[in-house]
């Protein structure tokens, strides 16, 4: 295993928040992969951020990448994992609603299980990959200054660094309970989706969100779905 000694601490940019520890690089494959790799040398609450990826990956294996300098790509180190390890996901997904609000007024909402939407377009994507020993890794990209056709961006004033600190402050604030916020954030209730799984689709209405953050799927033919996994498209009303 490498030591980490090339993640060095920010030196410039915004404060950062107390009990965060930022590290920054210029390029790198992928900011989850290298905290992953490196998780025994590093603090709980490290924070990796890069100007550009060259291996970003997303949820389903998709390719996460955007030109140099000009988005969010970061990802956070957790040693100290809650009994549901997927809260983690859920709080940083919530804390990057609040940062988008704090940063540029703009009200953001979450798709299930943890896309940020901006007018129902994609802003940001979250993996969470866990190590051997439990920690557990949150990575996001999100856009700041460019985005892929059909996706969102921030735009005006924002910069990448400001939307990191803005995301960690929010993180603190949250409340030890997320669960009612979490549901108010996830436009995706009372919407009609079609959940993609391995082995096919559902269609129906989201109707709830559990506690351990399974999405309740009312399909068409009034059955029940329980869901922890499955990639959601929202749909137009029938």
């Amino acid at each position: 295993m490498q030591h980490p000694d090339h993640l060095q601490p920010a030196e410039s940019g915004p404060e950062w928040p107390p009990g965060w520890s930022v590290r920054e690089v210029v390029e790198t494959g992928s900011t989850n992969s290298d905290l992953l790799d490196r998780h025994l040398y590093l603090p709980d609450r490290s924070v990796l951020r890069t100007d550009h990826q060259t291996a970003g990956r997303g949820r389903l294996d998709r390719r996460w990448e955007a030109p140099p300098g000009s988005n969010l790509l970061a990802s956070l180190l957790f040693r100290v994992v809650p009994s549901d390890p997927g809260e983690l996901m859920r709080r940083v997904a919530l804390a990057a609603v609040e940062a988008v609000r704090v940063v540029s007024g703009l009200e953001a909402a979450l798709k299930w299980p943890n896309d940020v939407l901006l007018d129902d377009h994609k802003l940001a994507g979250l993996l969470a990959q866990r190590a051997d020993d439990g920690s557990v890794v949150v990575g996001i990209g999100l856009n700041v200054g460019w985005a892929p056709e059909g996706a969102a961006r921030l735009g005006g004033q924002a910069q990448p660094a400001g939307v990191l600190a803005a995301l960690l402050e929010s993180y603190d604030a949250l409340p030890s309970d997320i669960q009612p916020l979490y549901r108010d954030r996830l436009a995706t209730l009372g919407k009609r989706v079609r959940v993609e799984l391995p082995l096919g689709a559902i269609v129906g209405t989201a109707v709830e969100v559990e506690g351990d953050g399974r999405l309740v799927v009312l399909d068409e033919c009034a059955v029940t779905h329980r869901l922890s996994i499955g990639d959601v498209v929202h749909l137009r009303p029938a």
